[in-house]
């Protein structure tokens, strides 16, 4: 692996000891938080859910905790406001205040008193990351934000992630990233590896099963095969 693609944390590490890195439990925040062990001396942390206490989201928090000595903050989703409002797949609250994600980063320094937020965002991600990180270059100094693997493609982060031996959950394995909505397409596999936890998705949502159904029945078939 090229020395090159650890150059933008190798220059960040020159601007501040202390990060908060912004972790999903995917394959490319995996790699951003090991990153950050290795090159700062504070490491802050703090994982977004869109329903609190999935066991299979906490297994995961609890190994990365245990392995870099670290209290992953949880914290609801930024979106969750607009679901719960709104009324996506359950009843609306209309009294609930709709957060954004500038919010939640305003949040996190503020209970951290550090500055400078890590994520793993990857300029081969989509055309709209290649742009915002071309733009901005590893470091957004503009937005606080810096990005320690801007320019490792998916083939060096999960050889990273082999090569460190660290934690790949299953549905990670299965849809190639981490549970982060309620399309049916991934709710149909949390249902499948984790029926406890699914159950508990359908108690603060309950209409997302409706989704799940349709997912099953029209876009990959029923149980018998049949489409």
């Amino acid at each position: 692996m090229s020395n090159l693609l650890f150059d933008p944390i190798k220059t960040q590490s020159r601007v501040t000891d202390s990060v908060i890195v912004a972790f999903s439990g995917g394959k490319d925040s995996i790699v951003t938080l090991d990153l950050c062990s290795r090159y700062f001396k504070k490491i802050y942390s703090f994982f977004m859910y869109l329903v609190p206490n999935l066991e299979f989201q906490e297994r995961m928090l609890r190994w990365y905790e245990n392995k870099y000595n670290v209290n992953i903050i949880r914290i609801p989703h930024f979106e969750t406001s607009e679901l719960l409002k709104y009324g996506s797949f359950t009843l609306p609250d209309y009294d609930m205040n709709i957060v954004n994600i500038n919010d939640v980063y305003e949040y996190m320094r503020q209970i951290t008193g550090a500055f400078w937020i890590a994520a793993g965002e990857r300029a081969k991600d989509s055309i709209i990351r290649n742009a915002m990180i071309k733009n901005s270059g590893s470091i957004d100094e503009k937005r606080g934000r810096f990005y320690p693997i801007a320019w490792w493609n998916k083939t060096q982060v999960l050889s990273y992630i082999k090569v460190k031996h660290l934690y790949l959950s299953s549905e990670q394995r299965k849809m190639e990233f981490s549970f982060k909505s309620l399309s049916g397409s991934e709710l149909s596999v949390i249902k499948n590896l984790y029926p406890d936890d699914y159950k508990k998705i359908l108690k603060v949502y309950p209409f997302a099963e409706a989704a799940v159904i349709h997912y099953e029945k029209f876009e990959i078939g029923d149980v018998d095969g049949k489409k």
